[in-house]
């Protein structure tokens, strides 16, 4: 366990690399850990994450980020899904693995994992992983696949706020939601009962403009909710993206539920928070970790995998006296044994 950790963070993507980092290093290794038999097998320790049982190490995991970080009152906590695109066995009837995760943006740091069972979807999964975190004062945001009323009711019986992105799931919901804001733009929002904020931002060659309108009118939510099945729901809210690149325009339009007091200010920032998951988790697991290229699948090795996938990447981004990049910082790490126990010691 300890050589793969290690292996992981400084570059190692595969059984047969963890494999040969162990062996370049084997005299620092043996500085702490006995090794009477020398370096394991890529095969062994194959067979070894194979047989992890994945919802203890998983466990392991968040008792050692509960111990490193905490998540402060009114951080965004993302809750979202991931596909493993290239860990599927047709052979073997084996799916791609799906991971759902929760990211921690202010901190950035993964929280927690749980796998999608087979043959179902993130639904079931992210009540699981909800019930495992701390999540009072936080905010959490969810796609709109977990826009349902169950998953709304767990976060706030966990003493969490909500925003939900509200899509065509929900779709007479969604409707409403999406005339009320067209009406509210067109004529006039009710007085006091709304609030709106805009930004522009510039750089990388393009310019970004967002809107946001919130509106917590009581007549309104209690047309919208009007049986309560969506706990302490006190506004919604719309989210207009403008991207101008040269002479390129893209336009998108998004709606959210949320537990949250009518404040367009919060609820951008906490829009934009959600996709610290998407740009600062998934898309570095894929680009400095290559994840979506893994062929490792048999038994549960694909999963812990990803785990310390997810340990390594936590692990390199509480090292912060390197301004460099994540994949960088995974060289210097396999280079320089100073470094790297810098980043061990955290």
């Amino acid at each position: 366990m300890a050589i793969a950790v290690c292996a992981v963070i400084c570059g190692a993507d595969t059984w047969v690399e963890v494999e040969a980092f162990g062996h370049a290093k084997r005299d620092w290794l043996g500085t702490f850990l006995a090794l009477p038999h020398g370096i394991p097998s890529h095969d062994t320790f194959g067979r070894v994450f194979a047989a992890l049982d994945p919802d203890q190490f998983a466990a392991g995991f968040r008792s050692w980020v509960a111990a490193v970080a905490q998540v402060s009152t009114g951080s965004v906590v993302a809750i979202d899904g991931k596909t493993l695109r290239r860990a599927h066995d047709v052979a073997q009837g084996k799916e791609a693995l799906v991971l759902v995760s929760a990211w921690a943006e202010a901190n950035r740091l993964t929280l927690g994992q749980v796998a999608v069972e087979a043959g179902s979807n993130e639904i079931p999964a992210i009540p699981a992983l909800l019930r495992m975190l701390a999540l009072d004062g936080t905010i959490v945001t969810v796609d709109a696949i977990g826009c349902q009323t169950a998953i709304a009711t767990q976060i706030t019986a966990q003493g969490a706020d909500y925003v939900l992105a509200l899509k065509d799931n929900q779709p007479t919901l969604h409707d409403a939601v999406e005339i009320l804001f067209a009406e509210g733009r067109a004529h006039g929002f009710v007085t006091g009962h709304h609030d709106y904020r805009r930004t522009v931002e510039k750089g990388h060659g393009r310019i970004e403009v967002r809107q946001v309108w919130t509106v917590d009118d009581p007549e309104v939510l209690a047309y919208l909710n009007p049986q309560g099945v969506w706990p302490q729901l006190r506004s919604v809210g719309m989210v207009v993206a403008e991207r101008h690149i040269g002479t390129e325009r893209s336009r998108e339009a998004r709606y959210y539920l949320s537990s949250l007091p009518s404040n367009a200010a919060a609820l951008g920032d906490a829009v934009r928070g959600h996709w610290g998951i998407e740009n600062r988790l998934h898309w570095v697991l894929d680009i400095a970790f290559r994840e979506d290229e893994s062929r490792v699948r048999q038994g549960h090795a694909d999963q812990n995998l990803a785990l310390l996938r997810r340990l390594a990447l936590n692990l390199l981004r509480q090292e912060t006296t390197s301004k460099m990049g994540v994949k960088a910082k995974r060289l210097k790490a396999g280079w320089d044994d100073a470094y790297l126990l810098t980043i061990l010691l955290g």
